[in-house]
């Protein structure tokens, strides 16, 4: 009987570890195979949960963007041919969104191994949340082109698809490079546009904040540099 893959949501941050709740964590304690982008975070989530298996006694497999998509086979082997349940962990958040893990997701399906989603943080989702936008309908885009004039256009073609569906739009971007995407926007997008910041979230830093760009340029900006940001307009 194979095995199946569970999606293991993991910390926002490092420094903060919010409760989990109870089913999350006995699955947890019942794995000795996972997937993860870092090994040495991933232990350190699992040293806080106290898993009972000893780390020489677990598999870890490496998920990054380093990684040839070849191996990835290889990866649900254990769960395959040996019927072992294989946890697959994200840097941050949940697995398989704005996350590598969709491969390995997707070629479990196409294996029919069983997928089982585990309850954790969003960010994306928790960003939504607590912006005021639209919750109803919404696109997560990602990450626009790093480059003008390119990212110029894709940021005011959005905003029209936002203005003509009253869709929230959500991004992310590379933290390095967040203040610079916080001036893309302002420079953009139009007045009334509403723009929400979501940085830090679960965080003690945590810092959440919707206004019009209008106010937005008339207002002192945060310093985003290097913080975990979700931005969404409407």
């Amino acid at each position: 009987m194979a095995g199946t893959l569970y999606l293991i949501p993991a910390p926002l941050g490092e420094s903060v570890y919010l409760p989990v709740p109870a089913y999350v964590v006995d699955i947890v304690h019942s794995l000795e195979v996972f997937i993860v982008e870092k090994g040495k975070t991933a232990r350190q989530y699992l040293k806080h949960l106290q898993t009972p298996i000893a780390f020489q006694d677990m598999t870890f497999f490496e998920l990054n963007k380093f990684t040839d998509l070849k191996d990835l086979p290889s990866f649900l082997a254990p769960a395959l041919e040996l019927g072992k349940n294989v946890g697959l962990m994200s840097e941050a958040g949940c697995p398989g969104v704005a996350d590598p893990g969709a491969d390995v997701i997707k070629l479990a399906h196409e294996l029919n191994l069983e997928v089982v989603p585990l309850v954790g943080p969003s960010s994306i989702l928790l960003a939504l949340m607590a912006s005021g936008l639209n919750g109803q309908s919404f696109a997560f885009q990602g990450y626009l082109p790093i480059k003008m004039p390119e990212r110029g256009k894709r940021i005011q073609q959005l905003e029209h698809l936002s203005k003509r569906q009253h869709q929230t739009q959500i991004f992310i971007e590379t933290p390095y490079r967040n203040n610079a995407f916080l001036s893309d926007l302002l420079k953009h997008l139009s007045s009334e546009t509403l723009l929400c910041v979501a940085s830090d979230l679960t965080l003690p830093t945590q810092y959440i904040k919707t206004k019009s760009v209008f106010s937005w340029k008339n207002d002192e900006l945060p310093n985003l540099d290097k913080r975990p940001t979700i931005f969404l307009f409407l």
